[in-house]
């Protein structure tokens, strides 16, 4: 497949974009400093700008099949940062909207899952990272009411552990004592949902 990578430089990122080349995939990555990729040479092509602006977006997007986001904001997050997903979301989807693309499979947050309790997600999102969780909700709120085909994938706690293609998923739901999972596994499902229809329209709760 031919893939785009946003927020292709952070860890989750270089995890998708080290595993769709492995995959044979022809990988493109949106991002500010190309710098940050080249250890991969000429096997990746990298489209420099904003990924703030659409109109930059949709040039990056000409002859893609599926664009994986593993976009999110620096932490601690700054004030200025408050709404940087909702733009990112209203940004891509404009850019989506303008083109033949439809697949797109997003990072967002296991804090948005209300009912998990073993962990209690919500409530501690809600309580460390308020500005987080609202914002990630007006982001998925975006993506829902764009009519594209979306995957949300909602992972709790991030590690650098190494792939084990044993993680958990369910539908809706954070499953129970889903405490962290490995950028990697992440990057494993991601790549694995853009090619899956079943996940299409779905938030979906991953966790090792």
């Amino acid at each position: 497949m031919k893939l785009l990578i946003l927020g292709a430089t952070g860890g989750t990122g270089r995890e998708i974009v080290r595993q769709a080349l492995k995959k044979g995939n022809a990988v493109s990555a949106f991002v500010r400093d190309p710098e940050r990729l080249k250890e991969h040479g000429d096997r990746i092509t990298i489209v420099r700008g904003d990924i703030l602006h659409s109109s930059e977006l949709q040039k990056a997007m000409e002859g893609q099949d599926a664009i994986l986001s593993a976009f999110g904001p620096r932490t601690p997050l700054l004030k200025a940062e408050a709404d940087l997903l909702q733009c990112f979301a209203t940004a891509l989807t404009g850019a989506m909207l303008h083109t033949q693309i439809r697949r797109v499979s997003v990072v967002s947050t296991a804090f948005l899952f209300k009912d998990a309790f073993l962990p209690p997600a919500h409530l501690l999102g809600r309580l460390l990272f308020p500005d987080t969780v609202a914002d990630a909700t007006r982001m998925e709120q975006i993506f829902a009411e764009s009519g594209l085909d979306w995957t949300m994938v909602r992972p709790p706690k991030l590690t650098d552990k190494p792939a084990t293609r044993k993680y958990r998923v369910q539908e809706g739901h954070l499953p129970l004592f889903g405490f962290t999972i490995s950028r990697a596994d992440v990057a494993d499902f991601m790549l694995r949902s853009v090619e899956d229809t079943r996940h299409i329209g779905k938030i979906v709760g991953i966790c090792n």
